[in-house]
């Protein structure tokens, strides 16, 4: 065993092991740094690293129309973890703290492909710079042509089997949610910061054994970091992201506690406008499942929003669209249908494992 996968290891088996949150995301934060609502988000800075901070991601996801007359879904997410608090930069060689995770997924209607990528860090083999703006692990790459920020991307990656080669432009400005980018997650007041570029039209190729197919469509980015982003009883998070139809955008999620649940919301207009909604504001509620991986996953949803006349049926494109990675969970693109119509991407974590009987 080498040391980059030893250290992988020694990262991953703790979190796993805990009950505190879906991956450890509830374990306390002690000695990392927190996020404040005094602090303002600072771009293009932000684009980059936090490595004061336990835990970020950069989480790209695109729905898509083939020239073949098919529709697919494109995740491509980069996290990086800290083994340790160090108040330094990424690149210190082997004694980096800092752990670097990548997946990335194509789905369509009749299969779900997927790929996992583990990297240490300060050795070179995965990293973000913020000016110019570029993600990486391994040959997989999110990175912009211009000096400063993130209006245009391109986007690679491949599995075993598939390929994509994406170019995103956005065609509207950042979207911060919560407070001007602090996004509560609990009663208890656990948070993160966390913006969005929403609005990216992309053009690009996919590849399968079946060949190479054009594509367009729209992409969604979230930026988030934080040291303890879930509350100790959070078991995992159902996530949304719709575009609809009239070209309005809708964020929502649904930390679930039990019986309880905590959610929060961004309603984004079709100029770019930005509304936030606290808890209770959006009603997220499963009514299908499907048996995915050997768990009973809700794969069919309604979402509604009184303050926005909003009420639709959120439907998975492919029911299977299953991560089978380090931390397991649900990931596909859904079409959106109802008082809005449109597409949009879930993510669903936290979901347990049937007991045989």
């Amino acid at each position: 065993m080498n040391a980059s996968l030893a250290a992988i290891l020694l990262w991953l088996t703790p979190l796993a092991c805990t009950a505190q949150g879906f991956a450890g995301l509830g374990t306390t934060a002690d000695g990392f740094t927190t996020p404040h609502p005094e602090t303002a988000l600072d771009f293009p800075a932000d684009h980059g690293a936090h490595p004061d901070f336990r835990i970020e991601w950069w989480y790209l996801t695109a729905t898509l129309h083939g020239d073949d007359g098919q529709d697919y879904g494109v995740q491509w997410t980069l996290f990086r973890s800290a083994l340790r608090p160090e108040r330094d930069d990424l690149q210190t060689g082997w004694d980096s703290p800092q752990i670097w995770m990548g997946h990335a997924a194509l789905t369509s209607a009749r299969f779900h492909h997927m790929a996992e990528r583990l990297a240490r860090g300060g050795i070179g083999q995965a990293g973000v710079s913020a000016t110019p703006f570029s993600a990486r692990i391994d040959d997989w790459t999110m990175a912009s042509p211009d000096p400063e920020g993130i209006d245009r991307l391109t986007l690679t990656a491949r599995g075993d089997a598939f390929v994509y080669d994406l170019s995103l432009e956005a065609q509207g400005p950042l979207v911060r949610h919560g407070a001007d980018g602090y996004s509560v997650k609990s009663r208890e007041g656990q948070a993160s910061y966390y913006y969005s570029q929403p609005a990216y039209k992309v053009t690009g190729t996919i590849a399968t054994d079946a060949g190479e197919v054009p594509v367009t469509g729209q992409g969604w980015l979230d930026r988030e970091w934080s040291s303890q982003p879930l509350a100790e009883g959070q078991t995992g998070w159902d996530w949304f992201s719709l575009s609809f139809d009239s070209g309005a955008r809708l964020m929502a999620f649904r930390l679930r506690d039990g019986d309880a649940g905590f959610t929060s919301a961004t309603w984004i207009g079709p100029d770019g406008s930005v509304t936030p909604y606290g808890d209770g504001a959006v009603a997220l509620t499963p009514l299908a499942t499907s048996e995915v991986a050997g768990r009973t996953i809700p794969t069919r949803w309604q979402v509604t929003m009184r303050a926005r006349d909003l009420d639709v049926t959120v439907s998975a494109l492919n029911s299977q669209a299953w991560m089978d990675t380090s931390f397991a969970y649900w990931e596909g693109p859904v079409g959106v249908s109802g008082s809005h119509d449109g597409r949009g991407y879930l993510e669903m974590t936290g979901y347990e494992q049937t007991i045989a009987k």
